[in-house]
């Protein structure tokens, strides 16, 4: 705001001017930044309540229980979906007093110490972990004792008998009774970077002591089991230094950059137990060699028992080639190792197992008849076919312009595929998941979820029943219990954000714009102060992630802790908004779940980043709206957003006016093999020109072009992005003369965008370049709970 001069000072007006000038931006209140620190991502979830339901399975596969926030705390609720009954699993100021009394301390019931229990005794007592300590808790008296010391905290992984539970120890595979006993050693020949169970630990987990949960498969039988074991010798290493400590210590982990020839090489090892007279002792160690040589492997399929055949001696696994060129699943006999490729699929640009990045693999094989349920976009949308045990097509099973996700459950006997999908409902968000069902022969194909919503499915193990929390930008989550055939059986949840709105709370507006190609329509969201006057102007700052495996524009309502969000809650863009600011996420062509042309828009081309859609919507949004200056816009992102907000303001330099970048994979020549070499291709070196085919979307390469304002923050522990990347576009900077802003975060992982240092130096930023105005100084941002 600008100050007025009064008294002498009036009397020259070249001071007067001076003055003028240096008042002129004003300085933000701090009530402004306390406001937005409201809207933090750990502020509003906690006014949120029962948004959350993920359902942990018992032992019958259709009964489970559940923890839900409540106003007064936490529930934990048991469901019995066959007597159609929802109960309490305990009395939380009974339990918390019974724990009191045992470990002669107080609890609070309101805020009881863990998150999770197992059920013992048929369920008449229950286990929990707390304070360092293992509670055991009768229900129907509330008597609990405590032991002061806990399990090993190796992870382990139990057989489905529940007699056994199987382990890695200093690179090899052990066996011991679940619950306690003497451990059996299986495997003799692990050695470091040929490790069973696992590949290398990551530095941060090596710094914090943190235990790697061994990818260990048992069979249905209890008698063998398939353990991954990553071949990493020789492969070229990152290095970190942790500098914090008065003698820095070292860290490095195995990475492979594009270009190397020597990678990690996964495979697996089915080991078979002798059990008998009760004891479990190594019978057969049978290593398992897939063809072609696997890039990428995963020991499991779509569904938990999908891996292993029903009479167990069979097993399945799907892997990837390098830079994704093809996928295929293979079937394993367990007992000698050969392999039979079953099915599968290639690509000039790359293939995948789902559409969906975090949602598991689409595939599962029909024992009865040899025949496998494959996903594959090779009709330019992603689809569900029937193939035979030769790889060929017996019918497509799903088609037409929409895409199919993953699949939540097969019934066998009734030959029907339950399964996500995008896009089909004429109307809605092409990118809300809604669940199907179809036939193996593709007909009488159903919609199950009706609701106008985004929906996130957990089948129950026994696939009689499945949960369905489905929301929208504009309705909190609500969780139903259904049957098959999508019938509700009851409600177990609707969220309550009445006190998120006792804050002034508002939702995001939804927009739609005409992608760079002037066709093609987008999807995005505008965020504006809650304050917001429509006669003011202001800057506009979009929050950009490239992908292109993931989307930056919520579906679900935001914010909340409901499964499905995108990549934007990282970016904490209402409370970025409340500073001054109109605040959007926007969709861009090369982005996933729509149509395979669409995701490969920009392929081999990671300068693209999406930008010239973002460009071109603000541009439109600015038509439409005149609050919207379009003189002042800025940028910023995390990860490869970083890498896309850098690049944004050194290739546009006449349009971003301010750019912050976090974590930036600024070259991806040295990001990991698995997303450089998928988007980008191989690298394939010039050596006439003495360059590569990635060397022109490397930041570095445009310093030159800067005009703007660039804020550069990187975690010099970050092993993930590693923060030589930053290093290497700040020494670009400096040799161009450019005057830029950096700071490098001691200590810090790659998941800087959540400190509360992190996020008041970035509004700090945008306050000063973009809006004009002071900050407060050093306010103070608290950050979430411990």
């Amino acid at each position: 705001m600008m100050q007025q001069t009064v008294g002498p000072w009036h009397r020259s007006g070249v001071v007067v001017v001076v003055l003028s000038l240096l008042v002129a931006a004003g300085t933000l209140a701090q009530a402004d930044y306390q406001r937005a620190e409201q809207f933090l991502t750990w502020n509003t979830t906690k006014l949120i309540t029962g948004d959350v339901v993920t359902p942990s399975w018992l032992s019958d596969g259709q009964r489970f229980w559940y923890r839900v926030t409540t106003a007064a705390g936490a529930d934990f609720v048991l469901v019995n979906p066959e007597s159609n009954t929802r109960r309490l699993v305990f009395d939380n100021a009974r339990l918390a007093a019974a724990m009191s009394l045992a470990n002669d301390t107080t609890y609070d019931p309101v805020k009881l110490p863990f998150t999770t229990f197992k059920f013992r005794d048929g369920e008449r007592s229950i286990e929990i972990k707390a304070s360092a300590k293992l509670f055991d808790c009768e229900l129907a008296a509330y008597r609990c004792t405590v032991r002061d010391t806990l399990p090993s905290d190796v992870p382990y992984v139990v057989s489905p008998d529940s007699t056994l539970e199987a382990f890695v120890h200093e690179h090899n595979v052990y066996v011991r009774p679940h619950g306690g006993g003497d451990s059996t050693q299986l495997t003799t020949d692990g050695v470091e970077f040929w490790s069973y169970g696992s590949g290398y630990p990551r530095p941060n987990q090596v710094k914090r002591k943190l235990p790697q949960r061994p990818t260990i498969v048992w069979s249905p039988d209890s008698r063998k089991f398939a353990v991954q074991r990553n071949d990493e010798r020789n492969v070229e290493h990152m290095h970190y230094i942790s500098s914090t400590s008065q003698r820095p210590q070292h860290y490095s982990q195995p990475y492979a950059l594009p270009g190397d020839s020597i990678i990690p090489v996964p495979g697996f090892h089915v080991i078979h137990l002798d059990r008998a007279g009760g004891m479990a002792r190594a019978a057969q160690n049978v290593e398992v060699a897939v063809t072609p040589q696997p890039h990428q492997l995963s020991l499991g399929g779509s569904s938990t028992d999908s891996l292993w055949g029903e009479d167990s001696d069979k097993l399945y696994v799907s892997y990837l080639t390098r830079a994704s060129k093809s996928v295929h699943l293979a079937e394993v006999d367990a007992a000698t190792g050969e392999v039979d490729v079953l099915a599968s699929d290639s690509s000039k640009t790359w293939v995948e197992l789902s559409v969906e990045s975090y949602g598991g693999v689409s595939w599962e094989v029909v024992e009865a008849t040899g025949d496998v349920i494959w996903f594959s976009q090779r009709d330019g949308w992603a689809h569900l076919y029937l193939v035979d045990r030769n790889g060929n097509v017996k019918n497509q099973i799903t088609s037409g312009p929409w895409t199919v996700g993953a699949i939540k459950h097969v019934d066998h006997a009734a030959r029907r595929i339950y399964f996500t999908g995008r896009g089909r409902e004429p109307g809605r968000d092409v990118y809300y998941a809604h669940l199907y069902v179809v036939s193996f022969d593709g007909t009488g194909l159903r919609l199950l979820t009706s609701e106008d919503a985004n929906h996130t499915i957990y089948f129950a193990p026994g696939g009689r029943y499945f949960t369905d929390t489905y929301s929208r930008f504009d309705q909190p989550p609500i969780t139903v219990l259904r049957s098959l055939d999508g019938r509700v059986i009851r409600r177990l949840e609707e969220a309550d954000v009445s006190r998120l709105q006792e804050i002034g709370w508002r939702q995001p507006e939804p927009f739609r714009v005409r992608a760079r190609d002037g066709v093609t329509e987008l999807y995005g969201m505008m965020y504006k102060p809650t304050n917001f006057d429509p006669d003011q102007k202001y800057p506009i700052i979009d929050h950009i992630y490239p992908g292109p495996q993931i989307i930056t524009v919520p579906k679900d309502f935001f914010p909340t802790n409901a499964p499905g969000l995108t990549y934007a809650t990282f970016g904490q863009v209402q409370a970025l908004a409340e500073l001054g600011f109109i605040v959007v996420s926007i969709d861009h062509l090369g982005g996933p779940m729509r149509s395979k042309t669409f995701h490969d828009n920009y392929y081999g081309n990671f300068g693209d980043n999406g930008i010239p859609d973002h460009i071109t919507a603000i541009k439109q949004l600015a038509a439409r709206h005149s609050f919207i200056d379009i003189e002042r816009v800025g940028i910023y992102g995390h990860s490869g957003g970083g890498f896309a907000s850098t690049d944004a303001i050194l290739r546009y330099p006449d349009f971003f006016k301010v750019a912050i970048s976090t974590s930036g994979n600024h070259d991806n020549r040295s990001y990991n093999i698995y997303w450089a070499e998928k988007y980008q291709g191989l690298l394939v070196r010039d050596t006439v020109k003495n360059t590569d085919n990635f060397a022109a979307s490397a930041n570095q390469t445009m310093a030159a072009n800067l005009k703007g304002r660039l804020f550069l923050m990187h975690g010099d522990m970050d092993d993930n992005v590693h923060p030589a990347m930053t290093i290497q576009v700040a020494n670009a900077l400096i040799k161009a003369n450019k005057t830029f802003d950096m700071l490098i975060l001691p200590d810090m992982d790659h998941g800087v965008t959540q400190d509360p240092y992190v996020i008041r130096r970035s509004w700090d930023y945008w306050v000063q370049h973009l809006l004009g105005e002071e900050p407060p100084r050093d306010f103070l941002i608290r950050g979430p709970p411990s």
